[in-house]
């Protein structure tokens, strides 16, 4: 007989339901994230060559090796020289965090046409990467125009921005900062208009000038915000390939060689999967310490901060 159901009973069905609900994107999370995370680890530890086959013509499959690959790339000169851009890259985060709270800052005003300079800073977060590093291209070339604003106007002498080994990847980190800065921008702004305009307006009565506001009371209220912004920042410029490969292809010798574009040219260059499989894992790792080390700096603030 059917009775009425039990608390219990309840429970598992609302939890049955929502599992049903979840299905769907679980099975793609399945199949599209969690199963190329565990290959690719896989891959890590063997030696796969895609265009290896065997006299029959069958595909050569992956060939355990255990830790060779991670050996080879201990002695792998090309491997620290990315390392070591990558780590240097890293320098775009507090740049960019910097101009875009200041930005931010600004177009949170009330003064007419703050919509127009919102939409002119958000430009470049919105168009092709491709497009942008064909741009910067043309102006960092020998007689582009930022050599001729260097020798006509302020007679200084000419810089080879993409072709010098000693500035080449500040030239692409410059490229990387002006196309995120619109981004952060936003994220820093909608963090500024959900703090309640009391705080401030308490920290003013007591007397506090606009930096001793911002400092005391703005940027405390704002460190989930700082946390988000600094943790994809520093994501995206420790993994930075787009603007490698369409401006400098990793020269002038491998100058502007970072680990994304190492990964890249081992894997479709050389077809050395497993090798390459390996320095993603290495990437992987860097990067989850990076973010772990971001949250927990700025595990406290935003509203909390003055319960």
């Amino acid at each position: 007989m059917g009775g009425k159901p039990t608390p219990d009973s309840t429970a598992r069905q609302r939890t049955l339901t929502a599992y049903l609900f979840l299905a769907p994107a679980l099975v793609a999370l399945a199949l599209f994230t969690f199963y190329p995370i565990a290959y690719g680890i896989y891959l890590a530890f063997t030696d796969y060559d895609m265009l290896r086959h065997t006299p029959q013509g069958v595909l050569v499959p992956p060939r355990f090796v255990g830790l060779d690959n991670f050996a080879k790339l201990y002695r792998d000169p090309y491997f620290w020289t990315a390392l070591t851009n990558s780590a240097l890259y890293l320098l775009v985060v507090p740049v960019l965090q910097v101009l875009a709270m200041a930005v931010a800052v600004l177009v949170n005003q009330r003064i007419a046409g703050v919509r127009l300079f919102r939409t002119t800073y958000y430009i470049p977060v919105v168009t092709s990467v491709v497009v942008v590093g064909i741009a910067w291209n043309w102006v960092y070339q020998s007689d582009g125009p930022l050599n001729a604003l260097l020798v006509d106007v302020l007679g200084l002498p000419r810089v080879g921005w993409l072709t010098d080994g000693r500035v080449a990847l500040f030239s692409v980190m410059l490229v990387t900062v002006w196309q995120g800065l619109g981004y952060f921008m936003m994220l820093y702004l909608a963090g500024l208009q959900g703090i309640p305009p009391e705080y401030e307006e308490a920290a003013r009565l007591d007397g506090a000038g606009p930096w001793l506001v911002f400092r005391h009371v703005t940027v405390p209220l704002l460190r989930p915000t700082l946390a988000l912004c600094s943790v994809i920042s520093c994501i995206s410029a420790f993994k930075v390939f787009t603007e490698i490969y369409v401006m400098t292809r990793g020269g002038p010798e491998h100058a502007t060689l970072t680990l994304g574009y190492l990964i890249f040219d081992t894997a479709f260059k050389d077809y050395a999967m497993g090798y390459a499989a390996a320095l993603s894992l290495v990437m992987g790792i860097f990067v989850g310490v990076i973010s772990y080390v971001n949250l927990r700096y700025f595990r406290e603030g935003g509203l909390t901060y003055y319960a």
